[in-house]
């Protein structure tokens, strides 16, 4: 006859603590993807690495705190030639003493290189593209752009339109350097692919007046005043000229003139 099996009700072991999954983070998002997510209403990170503008002010504004690679940003101006190698000269100084070239294309006037001497820019390091027409200056942006030549590109294309930059914008996407574009003022109405919109012009104590219109970020609605006296004048400007508009304004006080109050007109009745 065979023993009876004794049956134990309770197991001495301790039972297993049942694994619950982690609570999602704030926002009910995991922390990669909030790690990942940009908020409209925050400056987006770089995807690669940037240039400092030479602006401090500017350098805050931009999204990852300088001149952005892999895609393009379009300067603004009103008169095109000069205003850009004052903007552009510290980025692309840093260029060329990397060792690196910046290729110019189809600027509106020659490049003068003893003034690009005084903001530091080697001629050596520096190619430029004379092209004439607008279909030259598109067709040698495209080439350079997917050659990757260069450490910096800047080409002027007044005529471009909204379907050509955003040709160039997507063969931006794979040049890590940055490439600057190059367009009048009146640009600004019209729709850019470019990730980076930036209107510039002159004021009257040598600072450059800047907006920024398109970011990847929250709007600027403020001016940026950045000073900006050309190195070629810098070491021979008096101080009363590096602020004219102090003067222009005491001549205007000066030329102030202050009439004297209307006397009240005397009328003589004649007696008859």
């Amino acid at each position: 006859m065979l023993p009876a099996v004794s049956w134990q009700e309770d197991d001495p072991s301790p039972a297993p603590t049942p694994v619950r999954p982690a609570p999602p983070p704030a926002g009910g998002l995991p922390a990669a993807v909030a790690a990942a997510l940009w908020r409209g209403d925050q400056l987006g990170a770089p995807v690669s690495a940037v240039w400092p503008s030479g602006f401090a002010a500017l350098d805050a504004q931009l999204p990852g705190g300088g001149w952005p690679g892999h895609g393009l940003t379009e300067i603004l101006t009103p008169h095109s030639g000069t205003l850009e190698w004052r903007l552009l000269g510290p980025a692309l100084r840093q260029v060329c003493a990397a060792g690196q070239a910046v290729v110019v294309i189809g600027p509106p006037l020659a490049p003068h290189l003893p003034g690009l001497r005084f903001e530091g820019l080697d001629e050596r390091q520096l190619v430029w593209v004379q092209a004439d027409t607008a279909a030259e200056r598109l067709w040698s942006a495209e080439q350079l752009i997917k050659a990757q030549a260069g450490g910096a590109i800047v080409a002027w294309l007044p005529r471009a339109r909204a379907e050509q930059i955003r040709r160039l914008q997507v063969l931006a996407t794979g040049f890590e350097s940055p490439v600057f574009v190059c367009r009048p003022m009146h640009a600004l109405g019209e729709s850019s692919a470019a990730p980076l919109r930036v209107q510039a012009c002159v004021g009257v104590d040598w600072e450059l007046h800047l907006r920024i219109a398109k970011r990847k970020g929250p709007p600027l609605d403020e001016t940026l005043h950045l000073p900006s006296v050309p190195a070629s004048l810098a070491a021979v400007l008096p101080p009363r000229l590096r602020e004219p508009s102090r003067w222009l304004h005491r001549r205007e006080n000066d030329h102030v003139v202050v009439r004297p109050a209307a006397q009240p007109e005397h009328r003589h009745r004649t007696a008859h």
